[in-house]
């Protein structure tokens, strides 16, 4: 589905810090069949990946030492107001409010429960030009064990609400938006299940037509597969690893998102 504008709150566009951005680059081309060009070193090598010539994602140059990761952007009409909201409530600032040429604006914290996330108010750049298509973006879920802090912080920076659905390991909860659609999720991290040492975390989901033929592709590429396909209510998924250390999901989504 092509888009070109996001409500306010929506996870609109993500993006992979990695040490190897040629290297990232290969293995996502490989395995999603993205376009995917080079950027410039004064750029921290930004490379767009692209589908049909519409931007999906895009690769950089790592920033920070540490765990590699994709990072969710969630829309906002005004990044100065959603940045203040945040900080108000005590977060981690990462990168305050900034021009990023004439693409738009930005700012990067960690949220109440340490997770990673971005803000974009969009200028030239919109965000993803095609998602919940095959190599594209799909889902963002937020992984953590923060439940209730996150749900509090969320409503107070980006307006979003929150609804409750019973799941296989607990609840689960969806992000809606004030217009009331659903837009993200959040899986709450309990039991012996998780890592004692993963941190709180947005994970991105790729749509794919076939879930286990991109787990074995991702192995033929040489990443690894951290969760093996698996039926869930929501369609078929698996967690993969590529690489540098990234991890992801892919998933053939049984219902559309946004519905």
């Amino acid at each position: 589905m092509e888009t070109s504008e996001y409500e306010n709150g929506t996870p609109c566009w993500v993006d992979l810090g990695t040490p190897d951005v040629a290297a990232a680059a290969a293995f996502y081309s490989g395995l999603f069949g993205w376009e995917i060009e080079i950027g410039p070193a004064e750029m921290g090598h930004y490379s767009m990946a692209t589908v049909g010539g519409l931007p999906v994602a895009a690769i950089a140059d790592q920033q920070t030492p540490g765990a590699v990761y994709w990072t969710t952007y969630l829309s906002t009409d005004d990044v100065d107001a959603t940045f203040a909201k945040a900080k108000a409530a005590g977060v981690t600032v990462f990168v305050e409010p900034m021009d990023v040429m004439a693409f738009g604006r930005m700012a990067v914290i960690a949220d109440s429960g340490g997770a990673p996330v971005s803000f974009w108010q969009a200028g030239e750049h919109r965000g993803a030009g095609l998602v919940n298509e095959p190599g594209t973006l799909c889902w963002n879920e937020l992984t953590t064990r923060a439940v209730e802090e996150s749900k509090t912080f969320y409503a107070a920076a980006c307006g979003l609400t929150t609804t409750t659905h019973p799941h296989l390991m607990g609840d689960y909860y969806e992000f809606h938006t004030v217009s009331g659609r659903r837009v993200a999720g959040m899986m709450p991290m309990v039991g012996d299940m998780w890592p004692a040492d993963l941190p709180n975390h947005w994970m991105v989901y790729f749509a794919v037509d076939d879930v286990d033929a991109a787990a074995k592709r991702c192995t033929e590429l040489g990443g690894n597969v951290a969760v093996s396909p698996t039926d869930i209510p929501p369609g078929r998924f698996s967690v993969l690893n590529h690489p540098q250390g990234g991890f992801f999901s892919v998933i053939k989504l049984a219902i559309p998102p946004g519905t």
